[in-house]
């Protein structure tokens, strides 16, 4: 068997193997990656979307530790009552999203869910989960990408704007009790504090900057949608 014929079976292998699980991996810096076999069935566009891809599971981890930090009685309602415990069942470990703990909801429903009064649960686990698999989703719930791998503009255009629903939810929906669901930004009586809006602005230009990159890669048009935030819906992915 001559190589070029085993090269093209370990590069067809790679693209094959690349996209039959949806179950999402544990993190990992694409930038510190080793060479192998996989990074030759890679294009410029796939170590772009690995690097932003990471980047968001990162911001989403820093978003996750500090809501916590910041609700408290939420990780009280958590099976595991420790930060790096919860962080890390959802950004260093294989799952599918399928939590018991949110009655196997994610996406936009496990989003909802956050902002439900009957919802006894951790509400950060059900946000973060929520936000982190629907950003997913917008990757074809991938965190590598090779040559034959598609991502549409459009679901990165609409997860855009529902993290902008989201975080408009996060700062104005509150509970039967008049409190909001989740604390986040400072409130009217305190000092300034901002690192929520953010962390929330670097996901959102990430999502619609790589929206640009594949409306341009895949020549598509991207269709815009202007919503008012009190009376907006969740876009589907």
């Amino acid at each position: 068997m001559s190589k070029i014929v085993l090269l093209l079976q370990m590069f067809l292998f790679v693209l094959v193997s690349g996209g039959c699980s949806r179950e999402i991996k544990p993190d990992q810096d694409p930038v510190e990656r080793e060479f192998s076999v996989q990074s030759l069935a890679k294009g410029d566009i796939d170590n772009v979307l690995d690097i932003h891809v990471h980047e968001i599971r990162q911001l989403l981890r820093e978003l996750m530790t500090k809501l916590y930090k910041r609700n408290p009685k939420e990780l009280k309602k958590s099976p595991f009552n420790d930060i790096d415990k919860n962080v890390s069942r959802v950004f260093d470990k294989y799952h599918d999203w399928s939590f018991k703990q949110l009655e196997y909801k994610e996406s936009i429903d496990a989003i909802k869910m956050t902002f439900d009064n009957h919802y006894q649960g951790d509400r950060v686990f059900s946000f973060i989960v929520g936000l982190s698999s629907m950003l997913m989703a917008s990757y074809g719930d991938k965190t590598d990408f090779y040559i034959l791998d598609k991502v549409e503009g459009q679901m990165l255009y609409n997860s855009a704007r529902n993290i902008e629903i989201a975080v408009w939810k996060l700062s104005n929906n509150k509970n039967e009790l008049g409190d909001l669901f989740l604390y986040s930004n400072s409130l009217p009586d305190e000092a300034a504090y901002l690192s929520y809006e953010r962390l929330f602005g670097k996901l959102i230009a990430i999502q619609d900057t790589m929206a640009i990159i594949m409306e341009s890669k895949n020549k598509r048009l991207i269709k815009k949608v202007f919503q008012r935030m009190a009376t907006a819906v969740f876009l589907p992915i």
